[in-house]
């Protein structure tokens, strides 16, 4: 009990280990109960109701952090939550009584509680004092409790002068934390202020917001079905400030296309029974707006007009940059002023009209610069070269005028190019007029035509494109022959030109498979405003065709009469040649060009006919030959002569017998071959 007397001296809450030292006991150290009382650590007990703090403070004041707190908190007249102390502490004897007194009492019970009593095992136990005698280990053990335990002992008046400061210290930090809760508690209910303002104001606004989305909801629905006859009824100033004074652009045409919209409105309103005062508003103002539009368009179209007339100027620039993109101009101005739409459109027509005309006149005169081959009379099948210098070999060739470049009326050879090549571009006016070279007519023929098309195919587009939907394609149809008028008659007095005095059948055929190209090719790109100048072309090279073939068919004729009846003389037949007679060379050649420039034509065309009637008398032709030049004395010769001579056209036609392509084709190729073996034997 003595030793539980020292041990209860320790202060709860500091550390009860043992202060490091060489001796330490061997018996389990006993603790004091929880909250356990010792007459000997009074220093640390803390009278009921009253801090610690307050219990040194309370010799020499009677302020104390308890009261200054509650006091000022109390002034404050603050709301919120407070604890105060008060103090109720019993009578100090009784205190001492209840402290001293039943100590032995207390503790008894306590350790008797504790302990389980003392068996065999623990007198059995040996212990070591580390060399110490009980006395001695006790008298030590008590030196170690006292310097850990604080007791208490009165203060003098010195040393409550030198604590004095350090009291006075920790009072004014006690004041100034006080200062500093008052403050946060003024800033606390300021914030709880704010707050429940701010509270307030939130609620204001949900209401404020709920009713601005009925009126909201209310203000859509009104707007939905008065919005179309508001937007009817009114004209904004910046529509009115474009279309007065803006510039004509992709915004101007979207201005216009509200004008015209809002227009068409008023005019539909107008029309009913009932007015109202908004639509008499209106409409004078949009009738104004209305009429500076034309105004506007107008001037804008006959700029465009004027510049199509100047000098070295490419139309189908400004049609496409100036007309097509505001092809929206003349539907308004259609609509809303018809006369003057229709003069806009004369004048553009009688500016194109000008325009092609003078393009092609110049392109004409540059095309007719360039040099031909000239193919008169004298390049018909059947024309004797000189009567006394007449050759019969496969070498013979036509004459040649003085000075006039070498060329060959029959043989096809690479001009076909000009329909297998798939350059479609047209020579210009400035290369046609530097060339130098020869060429044969249907050069010129293609280089206009082709030119022709292109540009006609340009026009009709833009016509389509600009003045549809405002004009029917009958009157775009119309409008596009009153433009091309005058230069369809110009080409096709250009074809006359060509081919009115020319003997070159091969040439005319090229001509007209050009035009029969030319003609797919309008078809292909739905033009059909060109169809009357394809088929006035054609018309115009059908009669020369059938003009040179009978040419070709009288001179044969004729030197067939020339030939006479009568029979050679032996040493006249003997002397006679079996080689293949100079028209059987042109006519093979002949053949073979026209074939080959109808592989895809039908057997009712008129070249057929023609055929048919040339080989004929070429073939009377070659039997009076033979009979006039080897007679009966010679006849095996004069057969193997005629062998000679359809072999030799067999043989010319070689690629075209071996493709066998057309109708046309296979059927000369057969008549041949049958002619050729009709004297295959004697050959």
């Amino acid at each position: 009990m003595w030793l539980d007397r020292f041990a209860a001296q320790q202060q709860p809450g500091r550390n009860n280990s043992p202060p490091p030292s060489n001796r330490s006991s061997p018996l389990p150290r006993r603790t004091s109960r929880s909250g356990g009382i010792s007459p000997y650590t009074t220093s640390q007990q803390q009278r009921p109701g009253i801090s610690p703090r307050g219990s040194s403070l309370s010799l020499v004041s009677n302020d104390s952090s308890s009261s200054l707190l509650a006091s000022s908190r109390r002034a404050n007249g603050s709301a919120l939550r407070q604890s105060t102390t008060v103090d109720d502490a019993p009578d100090p004897e009784e205190v001492l009584a209840r402290i001293l007194g039943p100590l032995s009492v207390d503790v008894a019970p306590a350790q008797h509680s504790s302990s389980t009593g003392i068996t065999e095992e623990d007198l059995e136990l040996e212990f070591d004092f580390g060399g110490l005698s009980l006395r001695e280990l006790a008298e030590s053990h008590d030196a170690d409790q006292l310097e850990t335990v604080d007791t208490y002992r009165p203060q003098t008046v010195e040393d409550f002068e030198r604590d004095k400061a350090k009291f006075e210290e920790l009072h004014r930090s006690i004041r100034a934390c006080d200062d500093i809760l008052n403050s946060v508690e003024t800033n606390l209910t300021s914030f709880r202020n704010d707050l429940a303002a701010v509270s307030a104001d939130i609620e204001s606004l949900q209401a404020r917001s709920t009713a601005l989305n009925v009126r909201l909801e209310n203000r859509k629905a009104v707007e939905k079905a008065l919005g179309p006859i508001v937007e009817e009824l009114s004209v904004s100033p910046m529509v009115v400030s474009k279309i007065a004074e803006g510039h004509i652009d992709e915004a101007w045409i979207k201005t216009l296309a509200e004008v015209d919209k809002r227009a068409m409105a008023h005019k539909k309103n107008s029309q009913q029974q009932t007015q109202n005062k908004a639509l008499a508003d209106t409409g004078p103002l949009l009738e104004k707006l209305v009429l500076k539009a034309i105004e506007r368009i107008r001037d804008f179209l006959v700029a465009q007009i004027k510049a199509l007339r100047s000098p070295n100027i490419n139309a189908q620039i400004i049609q496409q940059q100036n007309f097509i993109k505001f092809k929206d101009l003349f539907g308004f101005l259609n609509r809303h002023q018809p006369v003057l739409a229709g003069e806009i459109c004369q004048a553009y027509l009688n500016t194109m009209r000008w325009y092609y005309l003078n393009q092609f006149t110049r392109y004409e005169k540059a095309l007719l610069r360039l040099k031909l081959h000239v193919l008169d009379k004298n390049d018909v099948l059947g024309h004797d070269d000189s009567p006394t210098t007449r050759r019969t070999t496969l070498l013979s060739s036509s004459k040649l005028a003085p000075g006039a470049p070498p060329h060959d009326a029959f043989n096809l050879g690479r001009r076909i190019d000009v329909l297998k090549n798939n350059n479609n571009l047209a020579i210009s006016s400035y290369l046609a007029e530097e060339d130098t070279s020869t060429h044969y007519l249907e050069t010129v023929f293609r280089n206009f035509n082709l030119a022709l098309i292109d540009n006609a195919t340009a026009e009709y587009t833009f016509l389509a494109g600009f003045f549809s939907p405002a004009l029917s394609y009958g009157t775009i149809s119309r409008h596009f022959t009153q433009i091309f008028e005058p230069t369809f008659s110009l080409g096709q007095q250009l074809t006359r030109q060509l081919v009115s005095e020319t003997y070159d059948g091969l040439g005319v055929l090229l001509c007209l498979r050009l035009n029969q190209k030319y003609a797919f090719e309008l078809q292909r790109r739905r033009i059909p405003s060109v169809d009357s100048y394809i088929n006035g072309t054609g018309m115009e090279l059908w009669p020369r065709l059938q003009s040179i073939m009978d040419a070709h068919r009288e001179s044969v004729k004729t030197f067939t009469n020339g030939l006479g009846t009568k029979q050679p003389t032996a040493a006249v037949a003997k002397a006679a040649s079996a080689a293949p007679h100079v028209v059987t060379q042109r006519f093979g050649q002949l053949l073979h060009g026209i074939l080959a420039l109808s592989t895809e034509a039908g057997d009712d065309e008129p070249v057929v006919a023609s055929l048919r009637r040339l080989g004929g008398e070429v073939e009377r032709f070659l039997e009076g030959w033979s009979r006039t030049r080897f007679g009966e004395v010679e006849g095996r010769k004069g057969r193997r002569f005629l062998y000679n001579n359809w072999s030799l056209v067999l043989t010319i036609l070689g690629d075209v017998a071996l493709e066998g392509e057309g109708k046309m084709g296979r059927e000369f190729v057969g008549w041949v071959e049958g002619l050729k073996g009709k004297y295959q034997e004697d050959g």
